[in-house]
């Protein structure tokens, strides 16, 4: 999944989710988890943000970070 910002720009993304939304990051990662098991990441987004009343901008980061993170975890197992 590609950024249509820059890296610096996810991370203040990120760091608002808690307060824009009311729900932490790690919420929102076990929705992810426990939602429909889309192939592609723009599917993820535009379900996480129809689902849950979020912008798409806020669904499309959250699910960069989520897919990021499983990456790092699969890479140092």
């Amino acid at each position: 999944m590609s950024l249509n910002h820059s890296p610096e720009m996810h991370q203040n993304i990120i760091a608002r989710i808690p307060a824009v939304t009311g729900r932490e990051l790690r919420e929102w990662f076990m929705r992810l988890e426990s939602g429909p098991p889309f192939s592609r990441c723009e599917e993820r987004a535009h379900w996480l943000s129809d689902e849950h009343g979020l912008s798409h901008g806020y669904a499309s980061a959250i699910v960069h970070e989520y897919e990021f993170r499983r990456r790092l975890r699969l890479n140092s197992a």
